[in-house]
């Protein structure tokens, strides 16, 4: 696939017949929600009008993202625009109620409202969870509604993420969702997780539009090319990459999955990096670049807090990097050799 541009079209239709038009990259709004620093309500404006400004019109969100205050940055700016213009996705499976602020579990997300989560993944969870989700926004609707987090990194192992997914479908949780895709409520459904296992079970169980998979198809991670993202394409369902940076180690900072970077995980960006250096490239412009090239991938949605960060990505995908680079990593083994890459 050639090298894409933020506001390049990919469009993809949906199992209820609609036809969703994403930029290749679009805006994953965690950041928002006062990830590991406040913001001001006019530096989140800037970066989001920025994102704007260069030609995303892919939006995500989720309740989780500032315990709502990502939801209410987004929608703030985005009310303004035409509706058809742009593409917007927030998710489910968490309820928030009042607490002492001792007890608000908000994890890397600070300064935020006075309030702790519980999940929820039952049908009447979800419907309260999307209505309280659009309050939030101040938008008439979303266009993608994913299932947040029924994963073994939130929920302590594979087995607690198999009883997840068990709730969600047992006590009508997906139910929900289905029958807002049905009645045109949704144009599209699906799951946003951090791991691949919990999508290829869903594809076992369900009939998901898309997954938004966050940090699991990277520069450093391609198991997917071996077992969902193969399924996805049999299915014709589509990936939204999230994490293209494993939350950073690929973009010059130092972490990795939002923690310590393992000594095996540092060797290995050492030796992307020094095939880097050889062709005058940039380690996190061929981050952003490589995932965008899977013929299942519609968006990439790196997330930046602010305006200065989007524009650091909009110049990293907007690199040259020359083919020989990409050969390169796969003589050396540093890359999966059926992995599509940019030409």
């Amino acid at each position: 696939m050639s090298m894409a541009t933020v506001a390049e079209l990919r469009t993809f239709t949906t199992r209820g017949g609609r036809r969703l038009e994403f930029s290749a990259m679009g805006f994953g709004s965690a950041p928002l929600g006062n990830f590991q620093r406040p913001l001001s309500e006019s530096e989140c404006d800037a970066t989001v009008d920025a994102a704007w400004g260069s030609g995303m019109r892919y939006f995500d969100t989720a309740p989780l993202y500032g315990f709502g205050l990502s939801e209410q940055r987004v929608g703030r700016r985005l009310k303004g625009r035409a509706r058809d213009g742009y593409l917007l996705s927030t998710k489910v499976g968490r309820l928030f109620e009042p607490c002492e602020r001792s007890e608000v579990n908000s994890g890397f997300f600070i300064d935020v409202p006075s309030f702790r989560f519980h999940y929820d993944y039952s049908y009447s969870g979800v419907m309260r969870s999307f209505e309280e989700s659009l309050k939030r926004l101040e938008l008439d609707r979303v266009d993608i509604l994913l299932v947040h987090d029924v994963d073994g990194i939130n929920h302590g192992g594979p087995a607690a993420a198999e009883e997840r997914i068990q709730e969600l479908i047992k006590q009508g949780g997906w139910r929900a969702i289905a029958e807002m895709r049905e009645q045109r409520v949704v144009a599209a459904i699906g799951a946003g997780v951090n791991e691949w296992q919990p999508c290829a079970r869903l594809l076992q169980l369900v009939d998901p539009d898309l997954f938004l998979l966050a940090g699991r198809y990277t520069l450093l991670e391609q198991e997917p090319l071996d077992t969902l993202f193969p399924q996805c394409l049999e299915r014709q369902v589509r990936i939204i990459i999230g994490g293209p940076f494993n939350s950073g180690v690929l973009a010059g900072r130092d972490t990795f999955n939002y923690g310590e970077i393992p000594a095996a995980v540092r060797e290995r960006v050492k030796a992307l990096s020094e095939v880097c250096k050889a062709h005058g490239v940039e380690l996190a412009s061929a981050a952003l670049q490589f995932v965008m090239a899977h013929p299942a991938v519609v968006s990439v949605i790196p997330g930046p807090q602010s305006v200065r960060e989007l524009e650091q990505n909009v110049r990293w995908l907007n690199m040259q990097i020359p083919s020989a680079f990409w050969q390169d990593l796969k003589d050396r083994k540093l890359l999966h050799p059926q992995a599509p890459v940019p030409s």
